[in-house]
This record gives C-alpha cells, sequence and structure tokens, in this order.
C-alpha cells in the first residue's frame, strides 16, 4: 500500500505597500463634513429625518420638541426649521422653577418633567389652545398620550417630535421627563412607555407607582431618608441648601404638585429684576476707540512726558558731577 504526501500549498504572496496618493482626483472629491459635525455637536443622520417635511404638507413646520441639559439646567424648546435656520416658537428654562417654589434640584427628574409641562402649557396658551388641550391635571403614572378633540370642528392637537441631540436614549433617561412633561401639558408627542422608569422590559408592563414617583420626586426624598440614616455628614454637606430653607424629605411631593399647578394657572415667562445696569458696569472697563487724531495727541504727549523726564534726569546728574 502506498502513501501519497499532501501537494504543497503555494507560497503566501506578501501584498506590497500601498501608498495612497492624493492626487487631485482626490482633492476633488473631498468633502469636507458639516462645522457642527466635525465640533461634534449634531447628529445630522436624525436631523435630516427630524426635519424633512413631506411635501403634501404645503411648506407646513415640523416642530421638534428640543430637550438639552447644561450642569445647572434644563432647556425645553420648541423649534422648526426654515432655510434660514431654526426658529424657535417657546421655550423654557428650569430656571425659572423657583418662581413656581421649586428652587432646589433644577436638573433632576422631577424639575426635567415639570420643566416640559412648562414648556407646553406656554405654547398651548401661545397658540390658543390651552383651554381645549388641558392634558394630564393630576399626573398618576399611566401611559397617556393627547389625542384629538371629538367634535367636528375642533382643531387637531399640536403635534412635535423629540429632538433629544447627542443624549443617550436609555431607559429612565431625564429626556423623556421633559417628554413625559410636555405630553401632560397638552401636546401630542408620538411615543411609547418602554423608555419611562418602572418599565419592565420582560413583562412588558409600566409600573405607574415607580413612574409618579419620579414625577413628584419621590426619589429625591427616597435618598435624602437613606442618606440620613447611614451618614448624617454627608447628608447634611449634600442637601445643605435643602436644610437652609427648611425643606425635608416630607415636603418634596407637595413642593412638585403646588409647581404643577401654578404653572397651569399662569405659565407666561416673568424677566429677572436686574439689579445692576450691566451695560453701564460694561462700559465701565472698556477702552473706547479712539480716532487717528486722538491716537498721534496721545503719542506726542507721551513723548512730550519722556523727553520732559530726560531733561531733568540729565539736570539731577549734572549736579551730581
Amino acid at each position: 500500500m502506498s502513501y501519497s504526501l499532501p501537494p504543497t500549498p503555494p507560497p503566501l504572496l506578501k501584498m506590497p505597500f500601498v501608498k495612497k496618493v492624493k492626487s487631485d482626483a482626490y482633492f476633488s472629491r473631498f468633502q469636507v463634513k458639516y462645522r457642527r459635525r466635525r465640533e461634534g455637536k449634531t447628529d445630522y443622520y436624525a436631523r435630516k429625518r427630524l426635519v424633512t417635511q413631506a411635501k403634501n404638507k404645503y411648506n407646513a413646520p415640523k416642530y421638534r420638541l428640543v430637550v438639552r441639559f447644561t450642569n445647572r439646567a434644563v432647556i425645553v424648546q420648541i423649534a422648526y426649521a426654515r432655510l434660514q435656520g431654526d426658529f424657535i416658537l417657546t421655550a423654557a428654562s428650569s430656571r425659572e422653577l423657583p418662581n413656581y417654589g421649586v428652587k432646589h434640584g433644577l436638573t433632576n427628574w422631577a424639575a426635567a418633567y415639570a420643566t416640559g409641562l412648562l414648556c407646553a402649557r406656554r405654547a398651548l396658551t401661545k397658540l390658543g389652545l390651552a383651554d381645549k388641550y388641558e392634558g394630564v391635571t393630576e399626573p398618576d403614572g399611566t401611559f397617556k398620550v393627547t389625542e384629538a378633540l371629538e367634535e367636528e370642528d375642533a382643531p387637531r392637537p399640536f403635534k412635535a417630535y423629540l429632538d433629544v441631540g447627542l443624549k443617550r436614549t436609555s431607559t429612565g433617561s431625564r429626556v423623556f421627563a421633559a417628554m413625559k412633561g410636555a405630553s401632560d401639558g397638552g401636546i401630542f408627542i408620538p411615543h411609547s412607555e418602554k423608555r419611562f422608569p418602572g418599565y419592565d422590559p420582560e413583562s412588558k408592563e409600566l409600573d405607574a407607582e415607580t413612574l409618579k414617583k419620579y414625577i413628584y420626586g419621590g426619589h429625591v426624598a427616597e435618598y435624602m431618608e437613606s442618606l440620613e440614616e447611614e451618614d448624617d455628614e454627608r447628608f447634611k454637606k449634600q442637601f445643605s441648601t435643602y436644610l437652609a430653607d427648611g425643606v425635608g424629605s416630607e415636603d418634596i411631593e407637595e413642593i412638585y404638585s403646588n409647581a404643577h399647578q401654578a404653572i397651569r394657572e399662569d405659565p407666561s415667562f416673568k424677566p429677572t429684576e436686574k439689579t445692576k445696569d450691566w451695560k453701564a458696569e460694561s462700559l465701565k472697563y472698556r477702552t473706547p476707540k479712539l480716532s487717528r487724531e486722538e491716537r498721534e495727541a496721545r503719542i506726542a504727549a507721551k513723548i512730550e512726558k519722556f523727553r520732559a523726564s530726560g531733561n531733568v534726569q540729565e539736570e539731577a546728574e549734572e549736579e551730581e558731577e
């Protein structure tokens, strides 16, 4: 019995190093990305779909509920796009919540809900729909979407799409707190219940009690109570502003409940009172722009001053000699 050896494989061919030649043809096809894409500020893939409107809408604006977060505030705007740029229909910030009784925690989940509610009520008041679409006056944590009125001649609900920007749309995110507030405020925002806190992906059900707790700041109250029991020193440091105003864990739910009611009564914007004339303050430290004649006169004065000081120094040296 004879055995034959397997055929030897061919030698591996080594690919030579290929230099990428950036010729005129390469640069003629090179396209610079948009400025805000280069800066990492705008997701143009998402923006295109949020802005593009069907042609049979006859140039009707497509409104977006823009939610943005800073380190100290929540900003909610209702915007629409034009060729000239974005236009803001109305806006609200959590910095306005102290006018409604919420003076602490202006970036938490409950504050984001209140800011969305404020923006929605302000927009509907501006459009004359506040009386027709009141939304959810007493939020109980259930999933509700604003629906059209059953009357024949009734206007359709104001519709807007959620614009989250670059923020991650994870379950329980504060972005959906602002959306929930705007939806309960009477704006029709297409969404589902899957991203609210309390949603169970296994049973596919929303726990209304958990969502209600977040709306009224119950999670903050629970954290205050647990921290006070575990580390009293850290509790006094972290919630020092709460304690200075006499706000305890048992007062938080009432504060947000009163704030929701006050927002519905008067959502209009109230500008803050300016304690100083900041324009006069800035002009005080600003160097005025001089004309050419004034600059020449200023230089001549400096030269004359230098010469005068030089003559004085020469006379002093002669006296020493």
